[in-house]
């Protein structure tokens, strides 16, 4: 799936790196607790998470995540739309909540990382 297909169906906006909504993603993790994607995230996956700040972009570059969805209408600050830019991720905000958001993701054929099988 593409990211350019998530924007779409998320309805969402895209808050930093247009240029990378051709990109493809395998997985997804839905999560406000980083620790939690550390240990449960495969490469080329996008992040679902209501948390705004940089902390969510250290952790996404650890492990190649290549989109991070603000769920509820989050707006990163400036510096941190420009972090994602430095960091190549991609940056959607969409007003759905996280339950819906994965759901449609899920519906959609996107599945969890390894450990919740693909």
């Amino acid at each position: 799936m593409t990211v350019q297909s998530i924007k779409k169906l998320l309805n969402a906006r895209v808050l930093g790196g247009e240029d990378m909504l051709d990109r493809e993603v395998f997985t997804a993790c839905g999560s406000d607790m980083m620790s939690d994607v550390l240990a449960h995230v495969d490469n080329q996956a996008v992040l679902i998470t209501g948390l705004c700040n940089p902390q969510v972009l250290r952790t996404a570059e650890m492990m190649d995540i290549v989109c991070v969805i603000m769920v509820r209408d989050k707006q990163p600050d400036d510096a941190m739309i420009q972090m994602a830019a430095e960091r190549n991720i991609c940056l959607l905000a969409t007003s759905l909540p996280m339950f819906s958001t994965c759901g449609l993701l899920y519906e959609a054929g996107l599945r969890g990382g390894a450990s919740h099988g693909k």
